[in-house]
């Protein structure tokens, strides 16, 4: 994919469950966000090179993305049902919580195995999220990937 102008400056989590997140998770969706802001690839279709504030949240059982100007002007609202996501990302969260537990036991040959299985799904979330935004949003690789850590978040149940 070409290089793209536009960009996330800023990433708004709508999340009322923030403290439902394990050490584990809250500083993988921390590191996701500084990593967004500071290096992605993502824009409207539409209009390539304008830089994004987007908040995210989930609404209704929809995931919404709030796409919006640096002057938090709306330039766009895509809301996608949670459906096509749920295994995937139950299946991410329990290979969380059993990473959580092996690095407690210190467990290296599980570490490292469940680490493995992470990344394949964390690839596959990331693919789901560029299938599901194509059209309408273009971005590469990476940021679909830490897309889904926050989508991750936003999709843990209390």
């Amino acid at each position: 994919m070409a290089q793209i102008a536009g960009r996330l400056v800023q990433i708004v989590l709508d999340d009322d469950r923030h403290s439902a997140l394990s050490p584990t998770q809250e500083a993988e969706r921390n590191q996701a966000m500084a990593d967004l802001e500071a290096e992605s690839q993502f824009a409207l279709a539409s209009d390539p090179d304008r830089l994004i504030v987007l908040h995210l949240s989930v609404q209704d059982g929809r995931l919404v993305f709030d796409i919006r100007s640096e002057q938090d002007e709306a330039l766009q609202t895509i809301g996608m049902a949670l459906g096509p996501f749920r295994t995937v990302v139950r299946d991410y969260q329990m290979l969380l919580d059993s990473y959580s537990a092996a690095v407690a036991e210190g467990r290296e040959a599980r570490i490292q195995a469940i680490d493995m299985g992470r990344r394949a799904l964390h690839n596959e979330g990331a693919q789901l999220v560029m299938a599901r935004l194509s059209g309408k949003i273009v971005l590469d690789f990476e940021t679909a990937r830490r897309l889904f850590t926050l989508i991750t978040a936003l999709y843990r149940r209390p």
